[in-house]
Parts: C-alpha cells; sequence; structure tokens
C-alpha cells in the first residue's frame, strides 16, 4: 500500500519547517497554507501520497517520480503537485533553491474558481504537471513566491485571501506558458478517469442561489455521466486517492456547507437542498456524523 504523508508529519520532518508549528487555528476550516523556501529542501523524498497540494518553483536539477511515470528537471521549472496523485523527488544537484507553497483541500475550496482555473495543472491527476521556465518567467515567479512569504509572515488579518489569490496567479502563469513536453502524457487510465471525476465534481461548485440544486449527487451519477460502471469508477478512484466515489463525494458537499453556514444567510434546510438532501434531517445527521456538531451549532461557533 502506498504510504500517506500528512501536513503534521511534513512539519515534524521537513528541513524547511524545522522549528515552525504545524497546522492550528489560524486558517481554521478554511485549510491551512504556508510558503517555504526550498534552500533546506530535502535531498530525496519517498514515493507517497500527501494530504495536500504543492506548487514549487524548482530551482535545480532533479528527478521527480509522479504516479507511474518519471521526469528529469534539467532546468528550473513550476511544478504542481496534485495531493491525489503518489510522488517522489531526488535532487541530482547540490544547489537547490526557489520557493515552494502547500495547502490542504479545505484551502483549495474556498477559492472562488472560474472554469478555466478549474482545469488549471493542481486540479489534474492525469498529466504531468511540469512548466519549465525562462529567465523572465523566473523573475517574476520569484517575485510572486516572495510576496507571499512577505505577506504569510505578515499580521495582516485578510493574509490567507491574499494566499489565494497568488494561487490563482501561479495557475494562470502555468496555464498561459507552453506546457513541456510531458503535459500532456497520461499517467494511466485510473489517473485519466480520477482526474475526469474530480473535474465533473468542482463543476458543481460553487453554489450561488438557494434555487440551485446539485444535478449530480451519488457514485451512480457520475458514473452515468462517465460512461463507465460505478464499480470500476470506484476501483480507479481507489487506486489513485485511496478513496472511494462517495467519500470524495461527501468531502467536497461538507466543504461546501461550511463555507455555507458561514458566509450565507440560507437557512440549514435551503443549505440541505441545494446540495441534493431530500430532507433536512439527512443533512443533519451525514454533517452530525462527520464534522461532530450540528450544521446550527457549527453555524453559531464559527461565525
Amino acid at each position: 500500500m502506498i504510504p500517506n504523508e500528512t501536513v503534521a508529519h511534513f512539519y515534524q520532518t521537513h528541513p524547511a519547517a524545522k522549528g515552525l508549528k504545524g497546522p492550528d487555528k489560524t486558517t481554521g476550516d478554511e485549510g491551512h497554507f504556508n510558503v517555504f523556501s526550498r534552500v533546506f529542501c530535502n535531498k530525496y523524498t519517498s514515493y507517497a501520497r500527501r494530504d495536500f497540494y504543492k506548487i514549487s518553483l524548482i530551482l535545480g536539477k532533479g528527478k521527480i517520480t509522479y504516479g507511474n511515470q518519471e521526469i528529469e528537471i534539467n532546468r528550473n521549472a513550476l511544478v504542481f503537485f496534485n495531493r491525489n496523485v503518489p510522488y517522489s523527488w531526488q535532487a541530482l544537484s547540490e544547489e537547490q533553491s526557489g520557493y515552494f507553497c502547500l495547502f490542504t483541500d479545505q484551502f483549495l475550496s474556498t477559492i472562488n474558481r472560474s472554469a478555466t482555473v478549474s482545469n488549471c495543472p493542481i486540479l489534474r491527476t492525469d498529466s504531468i504537471p511540469v512548466y519549465f521556465i525562462n529567465e523572465e518567467q523566473q523573475e517574476y515567479l520569484l517575485s510572486i513566491f516572495g510576496k507571499m512569504q512577505a505577506d504569510i509572515e505578515s499580521n495582516y488579518v485578510h493574509k490567507y485571501d491574499l494566499m489565494r489569490n497568488y494561487v490563482n496567479v501561479l495557475a494562470h502563469e502555468a496555464m498561459k506558458m507552453q506546457p513541456s513536453e510531458v503535459s500532456d502524457v497520461h499517467v494511466n487510465g485510473s489517473a485519466k478517469l480520477s482526474s475526469q471525476f474530480h473535474e465533473l465534481l468542482e463543476r458543481q461548485f460553487p453554489i450561488e442561489s438557494p434555487e440551485h440544486k446539485l444535478k449530480l449527487k451519488t457514485a451512480k451519477d457520475y458514473a452515468t455521466r462517465l460512461g463507465v460502471h460505478v464499480n470500476h469508477l470506484n476501483r480507479a478512484l481507489k487506486e489513485i486517492t485511496g478513496k472511494t466515489t462517495t467519500e470524495h463525494i461527501i468531502d467536497r458537499v461538507l466543504a461546501q456547507s461550511k463555507v455555507m453556514l458561514r458566509h450565507s444567510n440560507w437557512s440549514v434546510a435551503e443549505i440541505a437542498f441545494c446540495l441534493g438532501f431530500e430532507y433536512p434531517a439527512y443533512f443533519n445527521n451525514l454533517f452530525k456524523k462527520q464534522i461532530g456538531t450540528t450544521p446550527k451549532s457549527y453555524r453559531v461557533h464559527e461565525r
């Protein structure tokens, strides 16, 4: 079984995070975000899944194993690592610099993404999202990461909103670049189906009106839309992500429900309806089982 690295484990073991506290309540249920210098990066990281996304500005040479493909980083590059694809890194040069930022699925789900950004490299699992850069692009990306690091260390009350904007900027910069010769290489059939599922799942959000109701609610709904048997979809997702289709749907619905409970004035019944629950009691039961409190109590506590 492929191991899974948590954010907490990263803070305990990575040299760039030495002496730093791991995730706390600074970003609350909106997820965790941080940015680091690569000067003290690991020379080797083992092949594993992570429970966080990562965007790296790699200045140095190395080799990435991503899914079942290998790519040599023989010149400076911007690389997007999807949390659902296992990967490893091996440095091939002593000198390593640049930056990387990491963030959780909860942080990503709070970004109001356009259809374009929803298809950005950070969300793809069917390709190796490596973008080799020239000197001009390198200087611009260094300035973006430099601003990220300065702002994350500041006392600015809205700094995590800035971080979400920076992530969007990095996504757009990558999409503006000519992709590397390997960026369209499919990792494998399961990864391709996993990517198609996640893209379809993200299209259901955000929910912007109480009259809006999810069109796809069950694993069978997604399998039908993707033209595969539900068991095949489950096997593919389990292979790539370690989770079933239903678990992914529940995670995404709950993430959206938290945002709606915190930031909208819609009733719990309206939120339940929008999220595809026939009766509010079904939503209440699921929320309490997964989160440990009722939607109403969560709203009171988080506001």
